[in-house]
């Protein structure tokens, strides 16, 4: 693949110098257009040691406004970010719509790195490199513009750029002794860095080699390609959102027309007339308290995570849920997270950011009240996103919550149920309750208008997201205090059984 590609190209420095002051202008129009449109830029560098990825980053920080580039360069892992599932630094650094990410030694350094020192064989690298070519067709599918270059020097100009380097008093800093490690094994190098390149460069995500031995060319190649890519990419979409607007958008199924098309659901199968007597109740709730508290400091001990989800209709009793289970914890090691409509900033990343960055480090409890799973209940419903999104938020909301369990979380999700009189009833009483009456809105009354619709699609987010390692628990919720209970008693069954596993 490298001997194949146009190496040894050169531009002066004259030449260069002659060209820049109308490349740069046209960076800075570009940047300004890119801030008006709605997707981010993310740009990756990577390649051999000594290649110009740092030269290529601070380029176009000087050319273009920085105040619109996130910038960042990786090493290893801190403390916090090993607490974590892997690719949530990646996640907590993306761009907002209208930026620019700039990416050093990110998502694919440790594949390389471990492959070549042996510490992983190929079977392991194929399967990151699919992991990685998921999370980026992730991010592409959502409108983000990805571009990566790869930036090679043969063996012979690599050890000239590094023993450059080392002698430059400014820049002598830069190279390590394990620079010098990875150089003596260029080969083993080059032979995974192509097949990284053969198995990650999409369409949506290609890889742009790049000869840098020559620094005015390798100048000239990222700023053009960035500024043709950027300028093409602003084109595509204002033609599709041209486009759009000369056809009828996506027409919302009425909720009678879903209920004629949905038969019998899951939550239809539920016996809503469940219940305990209020005595039973608070004796079992002290015991099931003083049993999640006992797991709670043994997870913590462990370094085990856990994330809740609580979803169901409203009013059908999350809140109280969750303060029920709150109260074994220590407030310290959890956080509740209600969600609500996106803020401006969160609608300018994928739908996903606002909760990848949320996720705990080991030992603590992350709560979402509602979560990720609007995607595919109130969006859909509400006719928010195309039915392309729709279809592929089910596979992109698995890969999210098998990066979670994958990484020793445990994932707890739950649909509180009620009938439609138990919450009419509910919703009375809220009005009438001077400390409950902020909870009622308009909105909620207008919710009832889609509950066929809102039934239908939880039937279809619960076929398509109940897996093995995060399955659905669908509660029986008309009688509050049986709820409350099951929810605490299965979760504990969950965090015993990922602890046994733990052992």
């Amino acid at each position: 693949m490298f001997e194949a590609a146009e190496l040894g190209r050169k531009l002066s420095k004259p030449e260069f110098n002659a060209i820049a002051p109308d490349l740069r202008l046209a960076m800075v129009e570009m940047q300004q257009a890119l801030r008006r449109s709605d997707f981010p830029v993310i740009v990756l560098f990577a390649g051999v040691d000594g290649a110009g990825k740092s030269e290529s980053v601070n380029l176009l920080n000087e050319w273009m406004d920085p105040r619109w580039i996130v910038t960042r360069a990786y090493g290893r892992p801190s403390d916090e970010e090993r607490e974590r599932p892997e690719f949530w630094r990646y996640w907590r650094d993306l761009p907002a719509a209208g930026q620019i990410g700039l990416f050093q030694s990110a998502w694919y350094t440790a594949p390389l790195i471990d492959r070549v020192y042996r510490r992983i064989g190929r079977s392991k690298l194929d399967a990151q490199l699919e992991r990685i070519a998921s999370f980026e067709r992730t991010l592409a599918d959502d409108g983000a513009l990805i571009l990566k270059f790869w930036m090679h020097l043969n063996k012979k100009a690599q050890k000239t750029r590094l023993k450059k380097l080392e002698k430059d008093p400014y820049h002598h800093w830069k190279i390590t002794s394990q620079d010098w490690d990875n150089w003596k094994r260029y080969d083993k190098f080059i032979e995974t860095s192509e097949r990284i390149i053969m198995r990650t460069s999409t369409a949506a995500a290609p890889w742009c080699l790049v000869e840098a031995a020559d620094p005015p060319y390798r100048a000239h190649t990222v700023l053009t390609t960035l500024h043709e890519s950027v300028t093409k990419q602003i084109e595509a979409r204002a033609q599709a959102a041209a486009a759009t607007k000369r056809t009828h958008r996506r027409k919302k199924p009425p909720a009678a027309e879903m209920a004629r098309n949905h038969t019998a659901s899951v939550l239809s199968g539920l016996n809503l007339s469940k219940e305990i007597s209020r005595k039973a109740y608070g004796k079992e709730l002290r015991a099931l308290r003083a049993r999640l508290h006992g797991l709670y400091r043994r997870a913590k001990e462990q370094s085990l995570s856990t994330v809740l989800v609580f979803e169901g209709w409203d009013a059908g009793g999350k809140g109280g849920a969750i303060r029920r289970l709150t109260a074994a914890l220590d407030a310290r090691d959890y956080r509740v997270i209600p969600i609500a409509a996106p803020t401006d900033e969160e609608r300018a990343h994928h739908y996903l950011w606002r909760f990848w960055r949320h996720i705990a480090r080991t030992g603590r409890f992350t709560i979402f009240d509602r979560s990720w799973y609007g995607r595919v209940l109130v969006e859909q419903v509400e006719n928010l996103i195309s039915e392309d999104a729709y279809r592929r938020a089910f596979a992109e909301i698995n890969d999210f919550e098998e990066q979670l369990t994958e990484h020793g979380i445990v994932v707890a999700k739950f649909w509180l149920h009620i009938d439609r009189d138990e919450q009419e009833r509910r919703f009375l009483e809220r009005k009438n309750t001077p400390y409950k009456s902020w909870k009622l809105t308009d909105e909620d009354w207008r919710n009832r208008d889609s509950w066929d619709a809102y039934e239908a699609a939880v039937d279809k987010m619960v076929e398509r997201t109940s897996t093995l390692t995060a399955p659905w628990t669908l509660v029986e919720a008309n009688n509050k205090h049986y709820a409350r209970l099951k929810v605490i008693r299965t979760l504990c069954d969950q965090m015993e059984a990922q602890l046994a596993k733990a052992k």
